[in-house]
């Protein structure tokens, strides 16, 4: 009895699928579609893993780009061919969207991956050559990949207004004639924008650059060039968010792109040791000359230059091969204490600010002139 029955439901079961056999064409074409997508994410993964092992970034940034537009593409495809199948047996108003929705998300698709492949290039590059230490700009790396980026996007979109049935021509030209009203509305914004087009061309400054404006209380190190805003780091640790804009308005110094640091300092000796100022100088340009880390191929001066009211001054001009901040107050730190051996070595004294006083007496009375002070 019971076989009976199991083979009753067994036959009708079968007539179902018989009678009903687009179900089984759906199941057959959503199960193609998972079987092709863990084929597809082994494949990936292998590849991946065999191509980290070789020294070129883009076939990396190819295969991290790809893995999940694939992946849509391949449900995509499985989806609509479903929907097409469901659409033979039951029509529905809906159906009519899936083939415009399809190509829409086929330019996705595409779209989402080439502008993976140029984040993980720009991402991978700039990795790499941070790795070997080899110089180059990293802001020109970061423009031509956001430029690159913003085209894919606005090809894509034109692309599915026209696939939608829109027209292009007249999207442009109505774009033409609002842009001058946006323009009017978002003055501030467009003049950030080619502010920011400004610094990617004329390259005043790089990420990771020290930067100062004599004209405004701006300094510190660029973390970051955006299309509206430049954000540097101060040396207090916060962060300063400025306009692009601001940037045509004002003078930018950049200390980071000096080519050396420069040592310019007065030292006095006593009016005691006057004889020995001679002496003193020569010594310290011959030691300026043999110190390793001063480049001599620049200006050098050692003089003596002024007769101060408590010493005779002479002065230090010179610079270093280093353009590092922390070692070059290293370096003169060094030229310093070296300039006081020299000056104690030949029996002289650094002067300090000091004055005399004689008191002159007289019959009729007591005169307190002061001697000029030495």
């Amino acid at each position: 009895m019971e076989k009976l029955k199991g083979s009753i439901m067994i036959e009708q079961v079968f007539d179902f699928l018989t009678a009903e056999s687009w179900i089984v064409q759906i199941f057959i074409v959503i199960l193609a579609a998972l079987s092709l997508d863990l084929f597809q994410r082994r494949l990936c993964n292998r590849l991946h893993a065999e191509l980290e092992k070789t020294e070129n970034y883009w076939d990396d940034a190819l295969i991290i780009a790809l893995r999940k537009p694939l992946r849509l593409l391949i449900w995509l495809t499985g989806i609509s061919y479903a929907i097409a199948i469901s659409q033979e047996e039951r029509a529905a108003a809906i159906f009519t969207a899936v083939d415009s929705l399809r190509d829409v998300g086929v330019i996705f698709a595409f779209a989402w991956f080439v502008v993976g492949f140029i984040a993980s290039a720009e991402k991978s590059y700039i990795g790499r050559r941070s790795i070997s230490e080899e110089r180059f700009d990293k802001t020109t790396t970061y423009a031509v990949s956001k430029l690159l980026r913003l085209s894919v996007i606005i090809t894509a979109s034109l692309v599915t207004m026209q696939t939608l049935g829109y027209s292009v021509s007249g999207v442009l030209a109505f774009g033409g004639v609002g842009g001058v009203a946006v323009g009017f509305a978002a003055k501030d914004l467009l003049a950030n924008f080619f502010g920011g087009l400004m610094i990617y061309l004329d390259r005043p400054f790089s990420v990771g650059d020290w930067v100062r404006s004599p004209d405004r209380e701006i300094e510190g190190t660029v973390e970051a060039i955006g299309w509206r805003l430049t954000t540097i780091r101060s040396f207090d640790k916060r962060p300063l968010f400025i306009p692009n804009s601001l940037f045509n308005q004002i003078v930018i110094e950049n200390p980071s792109r000096m080519t050396n640091r420069r040592i310019y300092e007065t030292v006095g000796i006593r009016y005691d040791d006057s004889l020995k100022m001679e002496n003193i100088v020569v010594r310290v340009k011959e030691m300026l000359r043999e110190h390793n880390e001063i480049d001599s191929s620049h200006t050098m001066i050692v003089n003596f230059n002024k007769m101060s009211s408590s010493s005779l001054d002479f002065f230090i001009y010179t610079y270093t091969k280093t353009t590092e901040w922390v070692r070059f107050h290293e370096i003169k730190q060094d030229v310093m204490l070296k300039v006081l051996e020299i000056v104690a070595s030949e029996g002289a004294e650094c002067a300090f600010p000091t004055s005399t006083i004689h008191l002159f007496n007289s019959d009729s009375e007591s005169e307190l002139r002061p001697e000029p002070t030495r």
